[in-house]
């Protein structure tokens, strides 16, 4: 599944394609994909809308129009493609935007788990599913202080509690490793045994990796590309994902793949120790 950094990267290819462009109207060939409101009124309501602004809220991608805001979630497999009014329409291509130029947008979701979303300005940040969201990775008041009180009653690994999407919104599985590594935290260390410093460390780490990412176009996955034929450069630059059985960049160490709270983890057992003193600091 993309995270943060492929959003944004999907986000700002749009705003290159789309942006500015008026609405002319919306075809729905998978009704499920349209999560909010009803298919008539989401047909409707975006009819004649502007783009105005491309931004993200999490793993979200948030085009604010004249009136609305459509909210879109790539899910597993989603991918938007641009084509022309009298192309041929491919098979997983679910939701077709037309607009007045003739350019189309349209969505494809080989799997189709995708959601479209249109909120009217007032409640669309205010309602779930984006109320429910913590602090973007940037936010200035992610604070270690917050951080460790999200923290402090959280017994389940660090590993699987940094991917709760409430605490800090964006990371995913890929660079929750890198992010760990970086932070010398083991992935299964207890979220309420980190520390105050290791708070500091895990903010500080997410910002680097992710605007690392973000500057890179993202991390190429199966499932993602931002636009086609274009992929991310991350990947060349992950130290630990992805790297079972090579060697760890800092110690030489074999690089180990275990499985926490179902998720494919990748560390280095000597690099991210999870032995801690009574202080709750990490021992070397």
């Amino acid at each position: 599944m993309p995270e943060k950094p492929e959003v944004i990267t999907v986000a700002k290819t749009l705003e290159r394609h789309i942006l500015g462009k008026t609405i002319e109207k919306v075809d729905i060939y998978w009704d499920n994909i349209i999560e909010y409101p009803s298919l008539s009124e989401f047909k409707k309501r975006i009819s004649r809308q502007i783009i105005k602004k491309i931004s993200t809220r999490g793993k979200w991608i948030v085009m604010e129009l004249s009136n609305d805001y459509l909210l879109v979630h790539l899910r597993m497999e989603g991918k938007f493609f641009y084509r022309g009014i009298n192309d041929s329409r491919g098979k997983h291509e679910h939701v077709v935007i037309t607009f007045t130029d003739g350019l189309q947008l349209r969505f494809h979701d080989t799997r189709k788990f995708g959601k479209f979303r249109l909120m009217n300005k007032e409640e669309w940040n205010k309602v779930p599913p984006l109320s429910l969201l913590g602090y973007e990775y940037n936010d200035k008041n992610l604070t270690k202080e917050y951080l460790y009180q999200a923290l402090k009653s959280r017994k389940l690994p660090i590993k699987t509690v940094l991917l709760d999407q409430s605490i800090i919104a964006g990371i995913g599985n890929i660079y929750d490793d890198e992010i760990l590594f970086l932070s010398h935290l083991s992935p299964l260390m207890s979220a309420n045994k980190v520390s105050l410093d290791s708070c500091q460390e895990i903010i500080d780490n997410t910002k680097k990796v992710l605007d690392s990412a973000i500057a890179l176009g993202g991390t190429t996955i199966r499932s993602y590309t931002s636009d086609e034929g274009v992929h991310g450069k991350f990947q060349q630059m992950l130290l630990v994902h992805g790297k079972e059985n090579e060697l760890c960049p800092v110690c030489g160490n074999t690089i180990i793949k275990i499985k926490v709270g179902g998720r494919g983890t990748y560390y280095c057992k000597k690099c991210q120790k999870d032995k801690i003193n009574s202080k709750g600091e990490r021992l070397k």
